[in-house]
């Protein structure tokens, strides 16, 4: 199948589930992941309405950012950040989703050009506690959401997670079910939290089911990567 023909796919099953689970039309954006995937690929997707996409890698992502010039297109960072990293990334790119150390907080802050909008961030939760990724602990983000509010050129909109695997729907849905409670809590001290970053192909509907804003799909768009 083209690229077209994948996403228009994908819309249609974000549409089912949104219908399913009782969430406003058109209220679950995706991002389409094209880390690995030529200028060429993203173009295509483009020209058929997608134009949110995910990178993870900072200089594959620069190259791509410096030759497509088409107005409109919005870049998501959801790649681990490494702190001499964090300028490029501030100038470039529209979002950060995987922000976990105030430190880089404050780099990204600092290195955001007054001239543009404050950069919108998710704050990333390590939700099944697992030693290999990144994020901060459930029970901390209450306090790093406070600590983030000094940051006048970040603009805190909310959650991104990425839990352990799950073949089990029920079980799928538990984590993200926790990331939702915790930004209702969130969002009483931190209004413009409006954003749940979870669900990738294998876990998309649960995570609509659960109030995810963004879902991330990258191989069931553009191909298995090199």
């Amino acid at each position: 199948m083209t690229i077209a023909e994948n996403l228009e796919r994908i819309k249609a099953n974000i549409d089912n589930i949104e219908q399913k689970y009782n969430r406003a039309a058109g209220s679950v954006k995706l991002i389409a992941v094209s880390k690995r995937k030529p200028a060429s690929a993203i173009l295509e997707a483009i020209n058929h309405g997608q134009m949110d996409f995910g990178e993870n890698y900072l200089q594959e992502a620069i190259d791509k950012i410096e030759s497509i010039k088409q107005q409109g297109i919005i870049w998501h960072f959801i790649g681990p950040i490494q702190s001499n990293k964090t300028t490029t990334i501030a100038k470039n790119f529209d979002w950060v989703h995987t922000v976990d150390r105030i430190k880089i907080a404050r780099r990204l802050n600092d290195a955001r050009p007054t001239h543009k909008s404050p950069l919108n961030i998710c704050i990333q939760i390590n939700i099944s506690n697992e030693t290999s990724k990144s994020g901060i602990k459930l029970t901390d983000a209450d306090s790093f959401v406070k600590a983030l509010g000094e940051f006048k050129q970040l603009n805190i909109r909310g959650l991104m997670a990425l839990p352990a695997p799950e073949q089990d729907f029920e079980k799928q849905r538990q984590p993200f079910a926790e990331l939702q409670s915790l930004m209702i809590r969130l969002q009483k001290f931190a209004p413009s939290i409006d954003t749940l970053s979870i669900g990738t192909t294998q876990d998309m509907q649960a995570a609509i089911a659960e109030g995810a804003t963004m879902v991330r799909i990258g191989t069931a768009i553009f191909g298995e990567r090199d």
